[in-house]
């Protein structure tokens, strides 16, 4: 018996980029040649074996079918080539961007070429031991058998949002509500320094530091006690773990694999998606525990799974346990188990946030404090019609489809980079515009594709379950009537409501999900929107930039 084929040393050879970049990271944190070369060596090993799988995977999809192999081939080398994109559009603003963060130190490079050597016959023992052992019908092949594409898809969305992530969250953009009304020197502060109060001192995250803080610990703990850097992987994670999450979703209802990943691909790309899977916030952890409800109740797990789902939205955000009840009512259909859901939920939170503040002392007030809710006043305007307008252009448009952002300039240190600014001091209400070809003409034609689910939703309303439809719908006006009075700039809300309208238009599209017509069309869209919503980024470092007098790495 053969102990490898072709394949192993090709995949060997083809992973090598994939491990530079891994170990480059995990060098910033594991600086000697020693342990430089004892990275090199686990992580190349798992790609190597990984490889060799993914390039018998390429083979058999060919063979199955060419068509489908074509586009998700197109759409995944776009993704690649998205990396070395980014990069180079980040690498000239030399005060925001570290190169290094993502290359060896020259001291270093000769530990990583010779460590690559032992690793290709540890794959190889490896390899020839599971074929002996028949590992096609071991847990971890079935699982990637299964989950293949929405592991690689979250994967690649996960190395973009790391690379902005590393530039957005440096501890010298010492500001709030510099991106988008976010405050996210506040959260990096949270969860990376040992006092973590608020210091707006507000209870609508009754226990959020209970949620997030024990994982930044945990990548801490593997990056030498890196918790800044923690702070920037366990947002992309997050962000990238959505982006699996809407595979997942789209894949196990509708059940085309190429479907969904051109679905999972769009949202990735969305700009709601794209900036908060990179600027340090609490809203990348909604959308995923949002989306993580859904796919509980898709496949039917049991109630304290929801419990936990639910806990967890509350602990970060109070208003986003909300999307919880909404999805279990339109989908499970049951009030009473809806009734004991919402006992359970109403018995924990009360003890949840006792522990919190026992843990985490004077992090913040409780949220029964009713007295410290007046701090809010200054985040609520009155419900025109323009406001109505502007809100229902940001859900809409804005959240997928980037335009140049608005740049404020009112005197703080960094000039704010907004989609949305609520009429503040009775200086008028704003709203950002497309202003480019490209921006134009994707809009147009994302709001084609929202007209048409809208028509494709309602031919078949009454000829198939639409309890997770409806459930969409319902979360989509309830946020519009809480953030028709609540935010300064709605985009900072976005990850609430993107998942809801994309997954509305996944089912509602499902009859054209097999057209290769409709197939060709998303993959072109995503493309180009992509190239758009990355110059997004590049107006957000080119307006920061000039405020930025040294690097904010040093």
């Amino acid at each position: 018996m053969k102990t490898f084929d072709k394949r192993l040393p090709l995949a060997w050879l083809l992973g090598i980029p994939a491990t530079y970049l891994a170990v480059s990271y995990l060098e910033n944190f594991h600086k000697t040649a020693l342990q430089v070369a004892l990275w090199t060596i686990l992580v190349h090993s798992l790609v190597s074996i990984f490889g060799y799988y993914l390039l018998d995977r390429i083979k058999r999809e060919i063979v199955s079918n060419r068509i489908d192999a074509s586009l998700k081939a197109v759409l995944f080398t776009a993704l690649i080539v998205v990396l070395p994109a980014s990069y180079n559009l980040a690498k000239p603003f030399t005060n925001l961007f570290d190169p290094l963060t993502f290359h060896l130190d020259a001291s270093v490079r000769v530990s990583f070429v010779v460590a690559l050597i032992p690793a290709f016959f540890i794959a190889m023992i490896a390899v020839s031991i599971n074929r002996r052992k028949n590992w096609r019908e071991s847990r971890i092949h079935r699982f990637l058998e299964e989950n293949l594409g929405g592991l690689l898809i979250a994967f690649l969305f996960f190395c973009v949002y790391l690379l902005f992530a590393s530039i957005f969250n440096r501890p010298h953009y010492d500001a709030d509500d510099v991106f988008f009304d976010a405050d996210s020197n506040l959260y990096r502060y949270r969860y990376t320094m040992p006092t973590y109060e608020d210091y707006y001192w507000r209870p609508a995250h009754p226990f959020i530091l209970l949620i997030i803080r024990p994982f930044v610990a945990l990548l801490g703990f593997l990056f030498n006690g890196n918790k800044l850097f923690a702070a920037f992987t366990l947002n992309a994670m997050v962000g990238g773990l959505c982006v699996y999450l809407v595979w997942y979703f789209v894949k196990h209802k509708l059940g085309n694999p190429l479907y969904a990943l051109l679905i999972a691909a769009l949202f990735g790309a969305s700009s709601a998606q794209l900036v908060f899977g990179s600027v340090i916030e609490s809203y990348i952890y909604l959308a995923a525990v949002a989306l993580a409800f859904l796919v509980i109740l898709l496949t039917d797990k049991p109630l304290y799974m929801q419990v936990i789902a639910g806990l967890t939205a509350f602990g970060i955000t109070i208003s986003n346990v909300a999307q919880t009840f909404i999805a279990h009512f339109f989908v499970r259909r049951n009030i009473k188990q809806l009734i004991i859901y919402g006992l359970i939920i109403g018995a924990l939170v009360v003890p949840l946030s006792l522990l919190h503040n026992f843990i985490y002392p004077d992090s913040q007030p409780y949220f029964w404090d009713f007295a410290t809710l007046e701090a809010e006043g200054h985040n609520q305007f009155p419900a025109t019609f323009q406001r109505a307008d502007y809100l229902a252009r940001v859900m809409t448009l804005h959240s997928f489809v980037a335009p140049e952002p608005l740049v404020v300039r009112d005197g703080l240190p960094f000039p704010k980079v907004w989609m949305f600014r609520a009429s503040i001091k009775k200086d008028p209400m704003l709203l950002a515009n497309y202003e480019t070809m490209l921006g134009d003409a994707l809009a147009i034609v994302w709001a084609g594709l929202l007209v048409l689910g809208g028509v494709l939703f309602l031919k078949n309303i009454r000829r198939q379950d639409n309890g997770f439809s409806f459930a969409f719908i319902a979360t989509l006006l309830f946020y519009f009537a809480l953030h028709l009075r609540y935010g300064k700039d709605v985009f900072l809300y976005s990850v609430n409501w993107t998942y809801a309208i994309l997954l509305f238009l996944a089912l509602a599209w499902r009859d054209l999900a097999e057209k290769r017509w409709f197939q060709i069309l998303l993959l072109a869209f995503v493309l180009l929107l992509i190239v758009n919503n990355l110059g997004m980024f590049e107006t957000m470092m080119r307006i920061t930039a000039p405020t930025v007098k040294f690097p904010i790495w040093k």
